[in-house]
């Protein structure tokens, strides 16, 4: 997978797969599928970390995990969130930013937003460093937002998206995430661009899909918003493989003299 094959898959109406990864094991497990690409997400600071919100991810921290991801995925398109204000500060700390990312192994950086750093889209984009967008619900802005909410409910805020999609196109951002706006918008941004959007929570009419993994997995038993269906039942499945330990441990059944050294 590659920057082109993005623009392709949006050419020839194929779907594009991406999933959140921060460390090496899981890295592994997605490599052997044919998930499209690896976002490791400044979503982190929540997932792994327990942090309420993404805003302490640093620079160093998603250094750690894009690293990790990439050694247990080579081969795969990883693409690693530029954290909270590290593009806010202009072109010369962005640039310090996505380098400490790139050579961390990641094939793109992430964003969001865009009003009042265009021109660190543009410096990135003009040296060489691949530039994805996001836009709708941005994390890192929950506290402007009041908490995490739903954006482009109305005609303004809508039509402001729209406007943000098509100036992060024309700086060269090849591909935009949208979270967490109404499907209709999902759609019209979509069709109005030429390069791919990414939806999460934004309904079906995107050209691709994003999940945090620990939500595809069903991991978090105490977090299920409305979009983020979960494809196993990991909580349960673990916490039964941990009972079992626990229940083998106790009566002696673990380990066996197969599982033992003589």
């Amino acid at each position: 997978m590659s920057v082109t094959d993005f623009l392709k898959a949006k050419e020839q109406g194929s779907r594009l797969s991406m999933v959140t990864c921060y460390d090496y094991t899981f890295a592994r497990l997605i490599a052997g599928t044919a998930i499209d690409a690896i976002l490791v997400g400044d979503s982190a600071a929540m997932v792994v970390y327990g942090q309420p919100s993404t805003l302490s991810a640093t620079v160093d921290l998603m250094r750690l995990h894009t690293e990790a991801v990439v050694r247990g995925a080579p081969a795969s398109f990883v693409i690693a969130d530029m954290p909270f204000l590290s593009f806010r500060k202009g072109p010369h700390a962005a640039l310090e930013a996505a380098g400490v990312l790139m050579t961390a192994g990641a094939r793109a950086v992430k964003l969001e937003g865009i009003d009042g750093h265009e021109d660190v889209v543009k410096r990135l984009v003009e040296s060489g460093i691949p530039v994805m967008g996001h836009l709708g619900m941005q994390p890192q802005s929950v506290h402007s937002y009041g908490g995490f909410r739903v954006q482009g409910k109305d005609a303004g805020a809508a039509e402001d998206i729209s406007r943000q999609a098509d100036l992060l196109q024309s700086l060269g951002a090849f591909a935009v995430v949208l979270e967490c706006i109404p499907a209709w918008l999902a759609s019209k941004v979509t069709t109005n661009l030429k390069i791919p959007t990414i939806g999460i929570g934004a309904g079906n009419g995107c050209d691709g899909q994003v999940l945090v993994l620990q939500d595809l997995l069903g991991l978090n038993i105490d977090f299920k918003p409305k979009f983020a269906r979960p494809f196993l039942d990991g909580a349960n499945l673990i916490a039964a493989a941990l009972t079992d330990f626990h229940q083998s441990v106790s009566d002696r059944t673990f380990p066996a003299p197969e599982e033992s050294y003589l």
